[in-house]
């Protein structure tokens, strides 16, 4: 630990770097970034705050790369490609084995993604990282191809990408609320500290899902948001949304070492997910495999939008299914 070591000193020995698409970076007041012609500016911002939204003990690497990645999920639920973000950090000590390991996590990941670091703020304080990531979103011929979350309507189906519920088992198991074999753990552990942003499923998605957003706090919870936003209601087919949770947690399903409560618990309602959910006319629907096949990631159709109000829980017969899921709310 160097507490010697200055602001302006840890930002150049950490942070800085060259910004080729950046008209100005590091270094000023503000940063200038210049979006491509015919294209609009497409801006999300994320908290994570030790303690609340990951353990003191996470491991740095792992967390610099979360820290992006679910910045960069936002862009992907709005179909925009990655073209920058600011990184604004507070640290209690300055502590330059944990900065190497989450900058270079953090730098791998937007290595990956084209994203350039151009500016940010750093503070002493309790652990806390806030992103604000900057993408680009297509504009033809006056209409912009942003995937938005008001754009669902009835008769449209509803999919999700890649699989639900392994980051909350990973938690649980490290609450000490539920016990996971070794390997079980390990495996759902990559989903909950380096979720996979599906950037580039969004951008595949543009032109064919109606509407989309991504899985931070649940399934139940953040589809409602759809749901609001596009004044509709749906009906999920829990026995296909079961299939969701990780082929790893099979076995221990199986055996009952995961109760069926609990699996229902982590897939529909159990957050940190960073999926893709949204919604697309029937007609749709071969585009929404070639999409998937563009992207390299696997979807799944769960359910259908409805004109009627309200989300629906079905089983294989169609037959309504009670019990309450609560997503997770900052402040509940």
């Amino acid at each position: 630990m160097l507490a010697a070591m200055g602001e302006f000193d840890l930002i150049a020995r950490y942070f800085t770097r060259p910004t080729p698409r950046a008209v100005l970076g590091v270094g000023d007041d503000c940063a200038l970034l210049q979006p491509a012609p015919g294209t609009q500016l497409a801006i999300s911002s994320d908290m994570l705050v030790e303690g609340r939204h990951f353990f003191a003990s996470a491991d740095p690497f792992a967390l610099g790369h979360k820290a992006l990645a679910v910045n960069l999920s936002d862009l992907a639920a709005c179909g925009a490609t990655p073209l920058a973000f600011t990184l604004a950090l507070a640290l209690p000590d300055v502590n330059e084995t944990w900065l190497q390991g989450f900058s270079q996590g953090l730098l791998a990941l937007a290595d990956a993604h084209g994203c350039e670091l151009v500016g940010g703020d750093t503070t002493q304080g309790p652990l806390n990282i806030c992103i604000t990531v900057f993408g680009e979103v297509p504009v033809v011929n006056g209409k912009s191809q942003a995937l938005l979350r008001s754009g669902a309507r009835p008769g449209d189906d509803v999919y999700v990408s890649g699989t639900l519920g392994d980051a909350r088992l990973a938690l649980d198991a490290l609450r000490g609320t539920l016990v996971l074999p070794a390997d079980l753990l390990a495996q759902a552990r990559v989903r909950l500290e380096q979720p996979t942003p599906r950037v580039a499923l969004g951008q595949a998605l543009r032109g064919v899902a109606s509407a989309a957003l991504d899985l931070s706090d649940g399934l139940l919870g953040d589809l409602g948001h759809i749901l609001k936003a596009s004044g509709v209601g749906a009906t999920l087919d829990t026995s296909i949304a079961m299939q969701l949770i990780a082929a790893c947690a099979y076995p221990a399903c199986a055996t009952g070492l995961i109760s069926l409560k609990k699996q229902l618990e982590c897939v529909l309602a159990g957050g940190d997910d960073y999926e893709l959910a949204f919604t697309a006319p029937p007609a749709a629907r071969q585009a929404v495999l070639a999409a998937a096949r563009l992207a390299e990631t696997p979807v799944t159709r769960i359910g259908r939008i409805d004109a009627e109000p309200g989300l629906r829980l079905v089983d294989a017969q169609g037959q309504r299914l009670s019990g309450h899921y609560s997503s997770f709310d900052h402040f509940a």
